[in-house]
């Protein structure tokens, strides 16, 4: 079992900066790739980014290209999602995941993010 935390959620106006935090405690060593990703009021919940635990390789979705980065600290079995240039559709329920494959198994409470225009 993997449990994981998240913080760093909050009410920005559009065009400021977020940064989510996620720690994993538990079976750590068994990670593979950590995830974000996101669910807005009434749509599907939906990819943003992750990185692979060993290599570092960091995915994003084209939605968020340029604008978010997300890192690893090891040592801290910790992921951060820095959330730059934040507009109103970026608006949702973000969650954090971890899988030892390339799906994710266990998933954080998730953190609400709101953006105002």
């Amino acid at each position: 079992q993997v449990q994981l935390v998240e913080s760093g959620g909050g009410l920005v106006q559009a065009g400021g900066s977020l940064r989510l935090s996620c720690a994993a405690s538990g079976r750590t060593f068994s990670i593979y790739t950590m995830g974000s990703l996101r669910q807005a009021p009434g749509r599907e919940r939906e990819f943003v980014a992750a990185i692979r635990w060993g290599g570092g390789n960091t995915y994003y979705a084209d939605s968020v290209k340029g604008r978010f980065t997300i890192s690893r600290d090891n040592a801290k079995n910790a992921v951060y999602l820095q959330m730059n240039s934040l507009k109103p559709e970026d608006t949702a329920v973000y969650y954090c995941a971890v899988g030892r494959t390339t799906t994710y198994d266990y998933w954080g409470q998730g953190t609400q993010v709101t953006v105002s225009s």
